[in-house]
């Protein structure tokens, strides 16, 4: 094509057609400039199209991993309510000083902690990729929210109670109890000296309270959090289908 287009400059120049040379010339740029438009058009809408099959892959990754993050979740949440209603239990019983067997088993799920590890790995995929990739700005801002707010206050919410079990709880263990079995059982040597002493009584209602802030504060909204997302995530793709 090039050398067909270079012979009909060249039988112009010969003949001396000047004026037509030039219109040609001037023809022939805007073919090339339009040709280059065009292919820089189809370059972009190719690079639109595999974006927008990476955002559909990669939004389904993640909405696995979402999955995964509120079954656990969920499960936490569940435990840490039981652990509040055993609590309030526990002590209603020890107030009537009816130190019944059943406070052994409830004592196992009240000295326990939840935890927690999200799965980002989907959205880690997509950060080095680059979050604008989405091309929806409010799942965007949902999507950081998440991963870099919520499951970060989770984290720290749990890691309160964990310390709290370990350095309040785990030397009572050691001193004052038979046998521990972790979220299953608590047999103190002594039941009636063990809940007579106001500083267990006092730990058990500050442990609980601080579990109970954590659930409330941290847990139960990252829960909502992913509950909007998995809804804007859906409306999106689908639309996008």
């Amino acid at each position: 094509m090039i050398k067909f287009f270079r012979k009909i400059r060249q039988n112009l120049l010969t003949e001396n057609k000047t004026g037509k040379y030039l219109k040609y010339a001037f023809g022939e740029i805007i073919l090339v400039v339009i040709g280059i438009l065009i292919a820089l058009q189809i370059n972009n809408w190719n690079a639109e199209r595999k974006d927008r099959i990476f955002e559909q892959e990669i939004l389904t990754l993640i909405n696995e991993n979402l999955k995964n993050d509120s079954i656990t979740l969920t499960n936490q949440i569940s435990r840490s309510i039981e652990a509040t209603k055993l609590t309030n239990r526990l002590l209603g019983q020890v107030t009537n000083e009816n130190y019944i067997d059943s406070l052994n088993q409830w004592m196992g799920k009240i000295i326990s902690f939840e935890s927690f590890i999200s799965q980002s790995s989907a959205f880690e995929i997509l950060k080095s990729k680059g979050i604008d990739v989405i091309s929806n700005k409010e799942l965007q801002l949902e999507l950081m929210s998440y991963y870099d707010q919520k499951v970060y206050s989770v984290y720290e919410a749990l890691e309160d109670v964990e310390e709290s079990f370990k350095k309040d709880w785990t030397p009572i263990i050691k001193e004052d109890f038979l046998d521990y079995k972790w979220r299953e059982y608590a047999i103190p040597a002594d039941p009636k000296a063990f809940f007579e002493k106001k500083s267990n009584i006092s730990l058990i209602k500050l442990y609980n309270e601080n579990r109970s802030s954590g659930r409330e504060f941290y847990l139960e909204p990252a829960l909502e959090k992913i509950s909007r997302i998995k809804e804007l995530s859906k409306e999106h793709m689908d639309n996008n289908l």
